[in-house]
């Protein structure tokens, strides 16, 4: 897994029902964009972490350009 600063990360839920959530990259701390990453919560918290399979990353970039149709 590669990410950037202002990338999300998209968590799944591991089990049925249970609610997805996000957090914002705001530090990477591994070499060449890999883990670990400081995110930032909708909520406000931030916290170290390494991701794991459940997670997606959605690239910044992508979001902030416009679409060319």
């Amino acid at each position: 897994m590669r990410a950037m600063v202002g990338d999300v990360l998209r968590f799944t839920g591991r089990t049925v029902g249970a609610a997805e959530h996000r957090a914002t990259v705001v530090e990477v701390l591994g070499r060449a964009g890999e883990p670990p990453y400081r995110v930032r919560y909708d909520d406000g918290r931030e916290t170290e972490i390494f991701p794991g399979p459940d997670c997606v990353v959605e690239d910044s970039a992508h979001l902030r350009s416009p679409h060319l149709d």
